[in-house]
């Protein structure tokens, strides 16, 4: 579940390994690129970290967020 603190949306992924973690940032990478609207993220073994916030408003939470954020969540899905 997204959670939206200090002006960004967050959520934290958990896999099975780190290769099925690196997959999912994969096509998560690719609807970014799509909406040239690029995370800000963390890897670790088989968890990734997600912050999503929209620089160009100020380093706030827009409807550009939260619209990948979506478009992350069918990708766990």
């Amino acid at each position: 579940m997204w959670t939206e603190s200090n002006h960004s949306l967050y959520r934290k992924f958990q896999f099975a390994d780190f290769s099925a973690a690196f997959a999912f940032m994969t096509r998560v990478a690719l609807e970014a690129e799509k909406m040239d609207h690029h995370p800000r993220w963390t890897n670790v073994y088989n968890s990734v970290e997600v912050w999503l916030n929209t620089h160009d408003a100020g380093d706030t939470v827009t409807e550009k967020d939260r619209e990948l954020a979506a478009k992350i969540d069918k990708l766990v899905s």
